[in-house]
């Protein structure tokens, strides 16, 4: 049975009205249409129409005037077969993720998930898979008497009374996520009040993009299915810690039975190809973080001292560095060694922020770039002086200031097209000038619900 027989018949099994035909645009917002359940053989391979107006809508729903991006043309939502899941939240619905089409049946130059494809074929050209997850953290809030979102509890990082407070929800939103066939790798209260971590299992860069919008989608659901709001904005509440999703990555040869990153050798069991591929990340940063990072609330989080990272360094275990080195499982380190960028929120868009880092790292191994030392303390404790003499410079401290990096990046310019980079930055930075125009209020209150 193929994949279309095998989706037809579970949309009929489980009398599926509506599927939900997802992709995420430039404003790094999940969006879509809806395909009724007793067409979708025929949606299947016609997908469909969208306006190609809306990879120029930024998160306010403002549209920008990009070239070629206005009311006249349209493109195609063609749905990946292999991304089918039934919606254990949603009543007799189902969802699939989607590549952006021309009319001639091409990827679209503003399709964010066929940029990712280019550079997953970009690596594999090169004998390499990128294996990655997102590791996410969110808050959950209710509601109190005056319409204000307040956390669930005000108990302590990694707290058992936290656990309680969020039991009933947590295991709701852990058993949609095994109904979709996503694992997660382990759940723990953190340090906002609130707020919770749960990293899933990694996977090949493209499903590990797509479940990412599976996530997002799930929790936020879930959470509202019992009465409650999680935001996955990087401060919802300015005063309290931020959300990450670190995004931990690995490379592996083309049979995925080698972990190219590993050297048992090497003091940190990194490979030669590993600290390569850091170092194109770490020279790529100021822009990539405009990926990574690419909401105006991003920069609250980005802040020394903060666990978040705010500086270009790398380190094993540092939780300050931007790059750590994940101390591998003891027993299977050849398999579990890996790297994590941790300036990274879930604001973003999976597949720009995926397709950035591997341009970059591919980008470091071609040109044989090195590092570094290490930094092995917070490098926030090391005088302007000390920094200066080890070439630790401080990130973009604003979305702008991302925005700007990216644009005089090549590699990463010409990684992602003149289409995609132009809309992108256009779209970006229009939210950066309708945010930094408004008040606090208005930017809590655009980012808490949005992500």
């Amino acid at each position: 049975m193929t994949q279309r027989d095998k989706i037809i018949a579970a949309v009929q099994k489980g009398n599926v009205r509506l599927v939900r035909f997802l992709y995420c645009d430039n404003g790094c917002t999940i969006r879509g249409k809806l395909a009724p359940g007793h067409s979708l053989a025929d949606r299947l391979e016609s997908g469909m129409g969208l306006t190609v107006a809306m990879q120029a809508m930024n998160m306010l729903d403002d549209l920008q005037p990009v070239d070629g991006l206005g009311p006249v043309g349209e493109i195609r939502l063609v749905p990946d077969p292999n991304s089918f899941v039934l919606l254990p939240y949603a009543p007799h619905s189902a969802a699939m993720v989607c590549d952006m089409l021309t009319l001639d049946g091409q990827p679209w130059g503003v399709c964010p998930r066929s940029f990712l494809k280019r550079m997953i074929d970009r690596a594999a050209g090169q004998g390499m898979t990128v294996q990655a997850a997102l590791e996410n953290e969110f808050s959950l809030l209710k509601a109190d008497d005056k319409g204000e979102y307040k956390p669930i509890d005000t108990a302590l990082c990694f707290s058992s009374i936290a656990m309680t407070a969020a039991a009933e929800v947590m295991d709701g939103i852990v058993a949609a996520l095994e109904a979709q066939d996503i694992a997660i790798d382990a759940y723990y209260p953190e340090l906002g009040h609130g707020q919770h971590e749960l990293p899933i299992r990694h996977a090949p860069a493209l499903r590990a993009a797509d479940n990412q919008i599976w996530f997002r989608e799930t929790v936020r659901n879930v959470a509202a299915q019992h009465g409650m709001l999680a935001s996955l904005a990087p401060k919802p509440h300015p005063e309290r810690a931020g959300n990450s999703a670190h995004i931990h990555w690995s490379v592996w040869d083309t049979d995925y039975k080698t972990n190219l990153f590993y050297d048992a050798n090497d003091q940190y069991k990194l490979s030669k190809l590993g600290y390569q591929f850091m170092a194109g990340v770490l020279d790529h940063l100021p822009g990539l973080l405009a990926l990574t990072a690419p909401s105006f609330n991003s920069y609250r989080r980005l802040q020394p001292h903060s666990w978040s990272s705010a500086y270009t360094v790398w380190g094993p275990d540092n939780r300050e560095a931007a790059v750590r080195i994940a101390s591998g499982l003891w027993g299977y380190e050849a398999e579990s060694v890996n790297l994590e960028l941790k300036p990274s929120d879930p604001s973003n868009n999976p597949y720009l922020a995926l397709g950035g880092l591997i341009a970059a790292g591919l980008d470091g191994v071609a040109r044989q770039l090195t590092p570094g030392e290490s930094t092995l303390i917070d490098p926030g404790n090391f005088s302007d002086a000390e920094r200066a003499e080890r070439g630790i410079k401080r990130y973009p401290t604003t979305q702008a200031e991302a925005l700007d990096a990216l644009e005089h990046d090549s590699v990463l310019m010409e990684a992602l097209g003149p289409e995609l980079s132009t809309a992108y930055l256009a779209v970006k930075r229009s939210e950066y000038e309708a945010f930094a125009a408004a008040d606090l209020h208005f930017e809590i209150k655009h980012h808490i619900y949005k992500f």
